[in-house]
């Protein structure tokens, strides 16, 4: 179905104002997830609103102005030289099994995650 310059600026909305999904725009509108997706693109640039990243809408981002991280920093400036290089290896250590595939609690004990062999 073709639908007017005006239709698809408002399907793009929909999808942008976070109204409904590119999928669930897909099926009721009976195009493709990717013709919603350029719809949704063609509203943006329209208006000239900043790209909406996906990840960052899903997952909680810590941003430098945000309460959240300077709490954080708060522990971090009480700490000395060395304690601040222990922490930075801790996490870099678990930063690397992450990747790998595992990690590894407070007791020791080993958590995989995924099918992949860890050796």
């Amino acid at each position: 179905m073709k639908y007017t310059k005006q239709e698809k600026l408002d399907i793009g909305r929909r999808i942008y104002d976070s109204e409904i999904t590119r999928y669930q725009a897909a099926e009721l509108y009976k195009i493709c997830e990717g013709t919603a997706r350029t719809y949704m693109r063609m509203y943006r640039d329209a208006n000239n609103l900043p790209a909406k990243n996906c990840k960052q809408q899903k997952c909680n981002i810590i941003r430098p102005d945000s309460p959240a991280l300077s709490a954080n920093t708060d522990d971090f400036q009480s700490m000395t030289k060395e304690e601040l290089i222990r922490e930075l290896l801790k996490a870099r250590i678990a930063e690397a099994r992450l990747k790998k595939g595992y990690a590894v609690k407070g007791d020791g004990t080993v958590i995989l995650y995924g099918k992949k062999n860890t050796k």
